[in-house]
């Protein structure tokens, strides 16, 4: 069967198919205890910081110096919170850690690329500096949780 005869069978144009830019993903988190509710919900945040880099990056103008920063970014940036989610599943507190600590190198490093692209754009400046922000903050929570898990492993 071909993708516009299924299409077609689905009750689809193919128009419709390919109205997928504006699609909204329902993120939850299937790991996680289902009454359990958290404040601040890491996995949304993480997934956003992800969305937004890539967002901002669109804006930046393509030359041989951003093409390099961008590439960096965006692979940071999006592996904060696919690494996040992969602790919300994780098999062991070992494991629980491990990536976390990757989650926080990962935001670490996003801060460093900002940082690099505000430098090569300064017309993006005030952009850089709340990505940075939220990227500086994403390390301090992750830093939080590690240091709790230690206190609670000790």
């Amino acid at each position: 069967m071909e993708t516009r005869d299924f299409e077609q069978s689905r009750g689809e144009s193919e128009s419709d198919a390919l109205k997928m830019s504006n699609f909204q993903f329902p993120m939850s988190n299937q790991c996680q205890n289902p009454n359990v509710k958290s404040e601040y919900d890491l996995v949304e945040r993480t997934s956003r910081f992800g969305e937004e880099i890539i967002d901002f990056i669109k804006t930046i103008p393509n030359n041989p110096v951003n093409q390099t920063l961008i590439i960096q970014l965006v692979r940071s940036a999006t592996s904060v919170g696919a690494n996040y989610m992969e602790a919300d599943c994780a098999e062991s507190k070992k494991d629980f850690r491990h990536k976390i600590g990757i989650s926080k190198k990962e935001a670490k490093e996003s801060a460093h690329w900002i940082r690099m692209i505000a430098r090569a754009n300064p017309d993006k400046a005030p952009d850089c500096r709340k990505h940075w922000k939220e990227a500086h903050e994403l390390t301090l929570i992750f830093s939080a949780i590690l240091n709790s898990k230690k206190n609670q492993d000790d």
